[in-house]
């Protein structure tokens, strides 16, 4: 991936009929932060700190799991009944090894705190980070970028070399870089060093990331991320016997799954270099 950023969820685009909805019950996390961003619908987040959060489009939910914490994510009620749409990203931003064990914390940012800049035909809202002069004012463990970029056909996006590493998600549209273009679902890592300029190839909609390296290997098993393999065997224990806080107001939960440990193929490596 790109630095800490180990993974990237896209949820949709989908359109939920009436009567149907998002329904993620409660499963834990150790390690990282779960960021949050939708461009339709809304989800209604519980977690075992006892928040009870929706988010909407153009809003930030920012969870840091630390050394542990669980919550749910389901389509609002209201939603539920009329039917509704959904479409975003959640991005998992491994923590620096000395904040692994952090006490968990959640904080919510709205649309309007949330600096939006538009410039020759995109308008850029950002997320984390500084980007062309606007700065987000949530707070994070390592310095890092993360902007939602709306294009028009033909829009221009320069992206400079102050981060050692960045990459850019096509969420929606096309996007040519380097004489290629490149469609919805594709994540481009660029390389270090090289200013680069993106261009719309038709109305699209990018996520830009910016980061510094990590500071070492990260293990992913499950939802459970960790510089030490065996703190996630500790966490396979503690979930499969119950010993994670309970989210208030739930009742169900996610059992752990029959997956291969972390000495296995399927385990992933993010080894600090993307």
């Amino acid at each position: 991936m790109v630095g800490p950023f180990v993974f990237l969820d896209q949820m949709g685009p989908s359109d939920l009929p009436p009567g149907a909805g998002l329904d993620v019950r409660p499963y834990p996390h150790i390690g990282l932060a779960t960021v949050t961003y939708l461009f339709r619908g809304e989800i209604l987040h519980r977690d075992s700190l006892g928040t009870v959060q929706p988010i909407r489009p153009g809003e930030v939910n920012w969870m840091t799991a630390g050394r542990g914490i669980v919550h749910s994510e389901r389509t609002p009620p209201e939603h539920r009944a009329k039917g509704t749409e959904l479409f975003g990203i959640q991005a998992w931003v491994a923590l620096p090894s000395a904040a692994e064990e952090t006490e968990p914390a959640f904080t919510h940012h709205d649309q309007a705190s949330l600096p939006s800049i538009e410039e020759a035909g995109s308008t850029a809202r950002v997320i984390a980070g500084s980007f062309l002069g606007a700065r987000s004012p949530i707070e994070t463990f390592s310095k890092t970028l993360y902007v939602d970029v709306q294009m028009a056909s033909g829009a221009a996006l320069s992206v400079d070399n102050a981060y050692e590493e960045r990459g850019l998600y096509v969420a929606e549209g096309e996007v040519e870089l380097a004489g290629q273009v490149h469609g919805a679902g594709r994540l481009l890592v660029l390389r270090p060093d090289h200013a680069v300029i993106a261009r719309a190839v038709k109305p699209s909609r990018i996520m830009l990331l910016g980061v510094e390296p990590t500071d070492g290997p990260r293990s992913i098993w499950w939802n459970f991320v960790s510089s030490r393999r065996e703190r996630i065997e500790r966490a396979k224990a503690d979930w499969r016997a119950g010993r994670f806080d309970p989210v208030p107001g739930e009742t169900g939960f996610i059992p752990l799954p029959d997956m291969p440990g972390p000495e296995a193929d399927l385990q992933r490596n993010v080894n600090g270099r993307g």
